[in-house]
């Protein structure tokens, strides 16, 4: 009798590393098309920060750490007036002012932010409590 091989139920998903969000790049692991990653996939996942390091979107600090070969930089405040977050339900950019006044929705399409990413703001932009 020939001995039998388990198949998986389900091959592993790869997914991309580099995610388009409109005519952004989101870099990160399973990254889906409104930018939700492996770390964060709830409904309201769905942003993007830009890196003061190396000018790149990721959905997340982990994903940053896993797929970046540098330390991060969070967006320095005298940039906030430069687009660093992305909806990844529109692929509209806003400034760091816009996104805080926003109330966890995107200012263009009304989409569901995660209220959670304030809990470590710090990690994506200068704030007072990332001041030395």
């Amino acid at each position: 009798m020939m001995a039998r091989t388990a198949t998986p139920k389900h091959p592993p998903a790869v997914a991309p590393i580099v995610q388009s969000i409109g005519s952004h790049d989101v870099v990160g692991v399973d990254v889906d098309s409104d930018t939700r990653c492996a770390h964060y996939r709830t409904e309201r996942d769905v942003v993007a920060f830009r890196f003061a390091c190396c000018e790149r979107y990721y959905p997340c600090f982990r994903c940053h750490e896993e797929r970046a070969d540098h330390e991060a930089i969070p967006w320095p405040r005298e940039r906030f007036d430069e687009p660093s977050v992305l909806c990844g339900v529109c692929g509209d950019e806003h400034t760091v002012p816009e996104y805080l006044a926003a109330d966890y929705r995107c200012p263009a399409c009304d989409a569901a932010f995660n209220p959670g990413c304030a809990n470590h703001a710090e990690l994506y932009f200068e704030t007072s409590d990332s001041d030395t």
